[in-house]
Order: C-alpha cells, then sequence, then structure tokens
C-alpha cells in the first residue's frame, strides 16, 4: 500500500525537501490506524488505533518503509491521536535531532512546530485554497477568523493582499503567523495580528460597520467559549449569518467545514438555505489535494459519510456576496 502511495505522490517531492504532503492517507487508502504526512526532511505518523497500541504493527512498517524509500528523511514524530497523554497525542520524535521548522508551498515560506498541538500546525487539506487565496486577493483587504497559524492569510499576503487581519484565540498559533511573515519579510503589524475571542471581536467589527473584501471562516469541529459554540454539524448556516456583514458588496465569503460527519448533501442544503435570499451566491467549490484524499489508483473503500459533491469530509466552498441597496 505505502508503495502505491508513493508512486502517486513522487510528483510531490522536490530535490530540496522542503515541500509538504500527504504521503499515506489510511483511512482512504487500506489501513486506519495510521496516516503519513511529510513536512520537509521529517515525517509525521498518526497512529488512529485505539487502543493506540493496535496500530504499533502498522507504525513499524512504516518506518521500515520509510527508512529503505525515503533515506532522505531525517526525522521522524509519532502522534498517538487516541493516547490519554497530552504530550503523545502531540507527538513524541521517533528518531532525527531537528524536526523541520518550516516549508515552503508555492513559493510561500510557512513556519512549523510539528508538535504544538495534535495537528501538525499547518493544514495539507487546504493547499488548493491557499492558492486561490494567493491568486485572487490582489489588493484585497482580508478577514481571516479561526485562524489558527495563519496560512490562509499569509498565502493572501503573498498574493499581493492590501490588508491581511488574523484573527484567532490562541497566542501560540499566532506567534507561528508571526513567524511566517518573518521567513517572508512581511511586515508584522500588532492591529492585524488579533488574539481575541471570535464571537466578541465579530460583533465589535459589526458595531463598527467595518468590511473586508474577502472574509475567511475556518472554525474548528467544536468549540465552546463563554460567548458561543461553534458546533460545524448544526450550526453553520447561523455562522456564515455572523460573517455575512463583514463583507463588501461584491466580495468573498469563503467557507470551511471540517465535520466528518457532515455529508456534503447536507452541508449544500446549509449553504443553499443561506443563499436563498439572494445576498449569497456559490461561485465554486474548492477541491482538496488528491494526496490528501488518495488517488484512484489507491483508493479502497467507502468514506465515512458521502462528501458528495466535495471530494473529501473538508468542503470549502467560496461565496459571492451582495449587499442591500442603501
Amino acid at each position: 500500500m505505502l508503495d502505491r502511495a508513493l508512486a502517486c505522490r513522487s510528483h510531490l517531492v522536490n530535490g530540496l525537501h522542503d515541500t509538504a504532503f500527504r504521503l499515506f492517507n489510511g483511512f482512504t487508502e487500506g489501513c486506519g490506524d495510521i496516516v503519513i504526512d511529510l513536512y520537509g526532511s521529517t515525517a509525521v505518523l498518526n497512529n488512529y488505533a485505539d487502543p493506540p497500541m493496535g496500530g504499533e504493527p502498522a507504525v513499524r512498517a512504516a518506518l521500515e518503509f520509510l527508512q529503505v524509500r525515503l533515506p532522505w528523511v531525517r526525522a521522524a514524530v509519532l502522534k498517538k491521536r487516541n493516547s490519554q497523554s497530552l504530550e503523545e497525542r502531540c507527538g513524541t520524535v521517533l528518531f532525527g535531532q531537528e524536526l523541520t521548522h518550516r516549508i515552503q508551498e508555492n513559493g510561500v515560506w510557512y513556519a512549523l512546530n510539528l508538535t504544538m498541538s495534535r495537528d501538525a500546525s499547518f493544514h495539507l487539506d487546504t493547499r488548493n485554497l491557499r492558492r486561490w487565496s494567493f491568486e485572487h486577493l490582489r489588493d484585497k483587504t482580508v478577514l481571516n477568523l479561526f485562524a489558527h497559524t495563519g496560512s490562509l492569510g499569509v498565502a493572501a499576503l503573498a498574493g499581493g493582499a492590501s490588508r491581511v487581519v488574523q484573527l484567532d484565540r490562541n497566542k501560540r498559533f499566532l506567534d507561528l503567523a508571526r513567524a511566517s511573515y518573518r521567513l517572508n519579510r512581511f511586515a508584522i503589524r500588532s492591529e492585524d495580528i488579533l488574539e481575541a475571542d471570535f464571537f466578541r471581536q465579530s460583533a465589535r467589527l459589526r458595531r463598527k460597520d467595518q468590511r473586508f473584501d474577502c472574509v475567511i471562516i475556518d472554525p474548528p469541529y467544536f468549540a465552546s467559549a463563554p460567548t458561543g459554540i461553534v458546533n460545524q454539524v448544526s450550526e453553520g448556516a447561523r455562522l456564515l449569518n455572523k460573517v455575512r456583514p463583514l463583507v463588501e458588496g461584491g466580495g468573498h465569503l469563503v467557507a470551511v467545514n471540517n465535520a466528518v460527519f457532515l455529508s456534503g448533501a447536507a452541508y449544500m442544503q446549509t449553504l443553499e438555505a443561506a443563499c436563498a435570499d439572494g445576498y449569497l451566491k456559490l461561485a465554486e467549490m474548492i477541491p482538496v489535494p488528491e494526496d490528501f484524499t488518495g488517488y484512484p489508483e489507491t483508493r479502497t473503500g467507502e468514506a465515512i459519510t458521502d462528501p458528495a459533491p466535495f471530494n473529501h469530509s473538508t468542503k470549502i466552498a467560496i461565496l459571492e456576496v451582495r449587499r442591500k441597496a442603501v
């Protein structure tokens, strides 16, 4: 299975080994215990078995494969996704002394901290959205909500956006966004990197009647705070309605929904309902890259929930915004 996976992804390997991609998606390519991502010369092995002991044979096989077929991999991290230990969920180093701390995508540098949290600080499933941001937001103002480590905003700045506001309540994530700015020699404006609560800050922006040419909303699957709850299964329309007033007429609202158990058809119903009054229009759906989904030659079985008309449970929609005439 790993041989087939690597053969399909050989075009993603460059001589400098400074890119990032999913080498093996066990959920769609035949072994649900393990997912393997490559960040530069570091491999991140995600053991999804519950209990984690059940995934140890797959981890051993993966390490043997890497040593033989990808000898340029200099370090490996193991994340036991269902461990009771926070340290094991965030990742422990299996070998190597220095983990990759930056990767390049589409000519843009992104800072990494591969053991900062359960994910690897950089979402591979939104690569095509970063390209869209790079190609479509020149001279535009952008608000990136639930910014995480800011990669979507960094891509927009690299493409020539006139202003990008990054909003997240996690200071460590935003510190990594600042590190990406430094890698690309972007100016760091404290007023545009906001450590703040989404509900409070979005309400504040609405009261001030602030608007942006593009608003990106990529919330977590579920999150709870004293000010509100994010639930990507049942609250998607409510989130869209909260941020739509922040978009200029003729601008774009970029909506990302990563709820695995929400089908593509159900999310389309949410989008259609949001567009029913004529002030939103679905303009485009951005697919998830094939290295993340698996290829026709490597995919086996069926998805947990059918994502169609999207190609993955990470469902990305570009909405055009029309404002009421004054």
